[in-house]
């Protein structure tokens, strides 16, 4: 999962999806395939992003990185703010509530952009979806929600298909168990920041402003972690930083834009297909191939996950 896989609980339901019996059978059909092919091109964005952090290396600190990808973000967000309805969309009367999701997704960014560096970018991505796995623990605590014991099941299962993957102690580490680590803890991140997300959204936040306000917050916190490390990028570097702050924002606004087309269910599995653009850069520009035990990591992981969605959507239709 990409350092921006904060999309889903930041975009609105489907429009035209949503609607039921009240819009006609042949648009609904239209939003909804709409939908899955902005979700497909977003993966591909977020890859292509994915691809320019790994590309700088080590040359440029993570936390510069960080700060230049929301500094050239915020830019290209104002469209999108000034849509929806400028200053007012901005106000807030949960300042801490963001100052938590902006920790929060800084731990992902983190975790995500050091992978980047040291690990195959597919396996950067496939531990990231680790996400729902974390989100369906962490659920239990701080949001009183019950999980049953195939879902339970299905996350001690796609934790094994994280052990396949990383093989710890063997070879398959890498000699890289703290980027391995700082994945992992970057996606508990990602998790705590989508359960605060949920409570912002309950409480009236608006989605444009959680995004702006996490880009504001991420580039001030990242600006104070740059100074004892600052490097001047080259031009080389800077073109590559502008990539990395440009394509997220795109492809933040085609992924809100999707799952305002769809359905949550029916769009969630497809965003599965970022493994298969960053597996396809990695072989292609580096030379990254993926072994027998990564693939069956990936598979039992990506099965785990598609099961715990199968499972929300099968209970929420029950109640």
């Amino acid at each position: 999962m990409t350092p921006e896989s904060s999309k889903r609980p930041d975009a609105a339901p489907g429009d035209a999806a949503c609607h039921g019996a009240t819009a006609d059978p042949a648009a609904i059909a239209r939003a909804r395939r709409r939908g899955i092919i902005l979700v497909v091109i977003a993966t591909f964005t977020f890859a292509l992003s994915a691809a320019c952090a790994k590309a700088i290396g080590a040359a440029i600190p993570v936390a510069e990185v960080i700060l230049f990808r929301n500094l050239f973000a915020i830019p290209a967000l104002l469209p999108v703010v000034l849509a929806a309805g400028g200053w007012a969309a901005l106000r807030t009367r949960n300042p801490m509530s963001h100052a938590a999701r902006t920790v929060f997704g800084m731990m992902g960014m983190v975790g995500a952009f050091y992978g980047y560096v040291h690990l195959p970018l597919t396996t950067v991505t496939a531990l990231g979806f680790t996400m729902p796995l974390f989100l369906t623990v962490l659920s239990v605590p701080l949001l009183g929600e019950r999980v049953g014991w195939r879902r339970g099941l299905a996350v001690l299962v796609g934790f094994l298909g994280v052990l396949m993957m990383v093989r710890p102690g063997g070879e398959g580490m890498r000699g890289e168990g703290l980027a391995v680590t700082l994945c992992l803890l970057g996606s508990v991140g990602w998790a705590l920041a989508m359960i605060t997300i949920r409570r912002m959204g309950e409480a009236g936040e608006s989605a444009v402003a959680i995004v702006f306000w996490f880009a504001v917050g991420s580039a001030v916190l990242a600006g104070i972690a740059s100074v004892p490390v600052w490097v001047w990028p080259s031009p080389w570097h800077w073109a590559l930083l502008a990539g990395i702050g440009l394509i997220s924002a795109l492809a933040q606004v085609l992924m809100t834009d999707a799952y305002r087309s769809g359905e949550t269910t029916l769009l969630a599995p497809f965003e599965y297909a970022g493994i298969v653009w960053t597996t396809a850069l990695g072989a292609f520009i580096w030379a990254e191939l993926p072994d027998g035990w990564d693939f069956a990591g990936i598979a039992v992981l990506v099965g785990a996950g598609l099961y715990i969605w199968h499972r929300e959507v099968t209970l929420g239709v029950r109640r």
